[in-house]
């Protein structure tokens, strides 16, 4: 849901992208499942790195940001939410590799299906079992929640068996990631009209790191990145401006809401601050030269930067709790990015 970018998701192969085929002889690697302590562990990792593991740490801040312009604190209708959306997430690391597998054996021969590290056949049953126990997920939270759940799944398998080469790519990986976050707000209230601005948000900085993703191998022009920076800054300004959501529940303690809206404003700042630095200063380099690195770089700070957006958002909500929650998955996510690629 957030490009592999684009993956969505997100965030192509483009991001070849996530977000977002045959590959080479499968002797050019071990096989998952082998029966060797090291073969096992090998294939653990080829594992990680085919559902790109650090980028799920972006994924829990969708349904949290979504049930927080509910009014509502988060319950067990939300943590079904953010389980279905792990699921379909994943599901669509796994498709997008498995569709992506002859473009990967020439530019990224390295990866886990190219490699023969995996079967592609495992991929593609990766795939339709996460995708079920997606759509199980949601229709426990609620009808409203599978309502959302369903055309999320669609959107997801359209991208990346259709759509993804196409101008609509970046489009459907905006709208995955939208959805994913009114998954959330059904789940928690059962409506997703309080969630549309908020959802728009996400999908708009989507839309952005995921059209950025389709130079992640070959480059491209400058002016992508830089309408991205631009993107991203006018999404910053509008955080920091755009008034508390009328949907929020108001304080049991009257006497106490004008610190409690203050510390929501000061919290919006600084996380609205945080997004555009870890968007920002890549997005930056990329402009000044789209270079498949830099830009390999703009993308994942772009898919990074969902954790403090989506931390923004929920604060805007008024949703303290939610906020610090979904901002302290950004340390795990940057340091495991270190390990396996989120692209």
């Amino acid at each position: 849901m957030t490009p592999r970018p684009p993956g969505p998701d997100q965030p192509t192969t483009t991001s070849r992208p996530q977000g977002p085929s045959q590959g080479p002889s499968p002797s050019q690697g071990p096989r998952a499942g082998t029966t060797s302590g090291a073969g096992a562990g090998a294939g653990a990792r080829a594992w990680a790195e085919l559902l790109r593991l650090p980028a799920l740490f972006t994924v829990p801040g969708d349904a949290l940001a979504g049930a927080a312009t509910t009014g509502n604190r988060p319950n067990p209708r939300t943590l079904l939410a953010i389980a279905s959306s792990l699921c379909l997430y994943e599901a669509g690391m796994a498709l997008n590799d498995w569709a992506d597998q002859a473009e990967d054996a020439l530019e990224r021969p390295h990866r886990p299906l190219p490699s023969g590290r995996i079967r592609p056949p495992a991929a593609l049953v990766a795939a339709g079992a996460l995708t079920a126990a997606s759509l199980a997920l949601a229709a426990r939270a609620g009808h409203p929640a599978l309502a959302v759940a369903a055309p999320l799944a669609v959107t997801v398998w359209a991208y990346d068996l259709a759509l993804k080469r196409t101008p609509a790519g970046p489009a459907a990986m905006a709208t995955a990631r939208g959805l994913d976050l009114l998954l959330g707000a059904t789940a928690t209230g059962g409506s997703a009209r309080p969630a549309l601005p908020s959802a728009l948000t996400l999908a708009t900085h989507t839309l952005a790191v995921t059209t950025v993703s389709r130079g992640e191998t070959r480059g491209g022009s400058p002016l992508v990145p830089l309408a991205a920076l631009a993107t991203t800054g006018t999404l910053a300004w509008t955080l920091t401006r755009t008034p508390q959501a009328p949907g929020t529940a108001p304080s049991r303690h009257p006497a106490a809401a004008p610190v409690r809206h203050l510390a929501a404003d000061t919290l919006r700042t600084v996380l609205a601050a945080a997004f555009v630095a870890t968007s920002g200063r890549p997005l930056l380099h990329a402009a000044l030269n789209p270079s498949p690195p830099l830009t390999q770089r703009a993308v994942g700070g772009g898919i990074r930067a969902m954790i403090p957006l989506q931390a923004a958002l929920a604060a805007r909500s008024g949703a303290l709790a939610s906020a610090l929650l979904t901002a302290a998955l950004a340390p795990a996510a940057r340091r495991f990015a270190r390990k396996v690629s989120v692209t």
